[in-house]
């Protein structure tokens, strides 16, 4: 099959959707959700290149446009889940990475397979790029908790998500994230809202944590 197996198996980022189980005024797909990672990210990076910092683009797009591709395989396991334990975590990753891994195997031709395993593998490290790549995630799940909250959705695992993922954001060190913290976020909690939960109260208590 080749890498136009790659190519169709594409297609299933489109029918995974985010947060399964649970009321949503929007879902949001996989595909989706790896494109505006994509655009989060190359922002972050140019913040981080406006401060001095050298960026390796190649493998900032290759690591943040491929990060959940895994989860054709194994769906999107609910976040609560996920991170419920240490242990449980790494379990997940190593099933995943394992299916990655198999697929590479039967489906790339042999002269590609290299170039695979470097831009379908776990991107969240300690480099400047993995770092951003961490930060864009969790932004993602920031703004769409906060579009759901923002609504009206008292579904709680929207609060713990929007509040789980600020704190995980603020704890890593990069310019970019001083930034959204203090130029990006104010303008989010002051927008409009219907909703009887007050984001704001949430999102100080994450950020003193």
């Amino acid at each position: 099959m080749g890498i136009h197996k790659y190519f169709r198996s594409l297609n299933e980022l489109e029918r995974i959707i985010r947060c399964p189980g649970k009321f949503k005024f929007e879902e949001h797909s996989v595909a989706a959700h790896s494109w505006k990672v994509v655009q989060y990210a190359k922002t972050l990076a140019d913040i981080e290149e406006k401060n001095g910092a050298i960026i390796d683009w190649k493998k900032l797009y290759e690591i943040t446009s491929s990060h959940d591709y895994g989860e054709i395989f194994i769906g999107d396991i609910k976040t609560p889940v996920k991170h419920s334990s240490m242990q449980l975590r790494l379990l997940i990753q190593q099933v995943e990475e394992g299916m990655v891994n198999h697929f590479i195997e039967e489906h790339i031709p042999e002269e590609f397979k290299s170039i695979f395993y470097n831009q379908l593998r776990e991107g969240k490290d300690e480099s400047v790029e993995g770092l951003i790549l961490e930060v864009a995630d969790k932004m993602d799940q920031v703004y769409e908790a906060f579009a759901e909250l923002q609504r009206g959705n008292t579904e709680k695992e929207f609060v713990v998500m929007y509040r789980n993922a600020l704190i995980k954001i603020k704890n890593i060190d990069l310019k970019c994230v001083e930034y959204f913290l203090e130029q990006v976020l104010p303008d989010m909690v002051n927008e409009e809202t219907i909703s009887s939960i007050d984001i704001k109260r949430i999102t100080e208590e994450a950020l003193a944590l």
